[in-house]
């Protein structure tokens, strides 16, 4: 199993950036599919951003295409998600995922709140 806990949610004006941090522990994540989900009151949690491998191919939701950029080091056993031009509609608890393959995420956090002001 892995270990994942989130950090570096706030409160944030529209149009500001947001790092997001991802810290796992318990193994390695260099073999695995990475992800950022995100569930804003009222809604279900729905999918953000990935990075595969061996590829590192990453996936956005379109929601979020051209704002935020997902990144990986496996170095440090960790992941972010950079937010740019944030939104209020962006305003969610955002959550770390990971999994083996496509479509299969079995580790998560507890998720950081994100919260975007007018």
């Amino acid at each position: 199993q892995v270990q994942l806990v989130e950090s570096g949610g706030g409160l944030v004006q529209a149009g500001g950036s947001l790092r997001l941090s991802c810290a796992a522990s318990g193994r390695t994540i260099s073999n695995l599919r990475m992800g950022w989900f995100r569930q804003a009151p009222g809604k279900e949690r729905e999918f953000v951003a990935s990075v595969s491998w061996p590829t590192g191919r990453t996936n956005y939701a379109d929601s979020v295409k051209g704002r935020f950029t997902v990144s990986r080091d496996n170095a440090k056993n960790m992941i972010y998600l950079q937010m740019n031009n944030l939104k209020p509609e962006d305003t969610a608890v955002y959550y770390c995922a990971a999994g083996p393959r496509l479509g299969q995420y079995d580790s998560w956090g507890q998720g950081t709140q994100v919260t975007v002001s007018s």
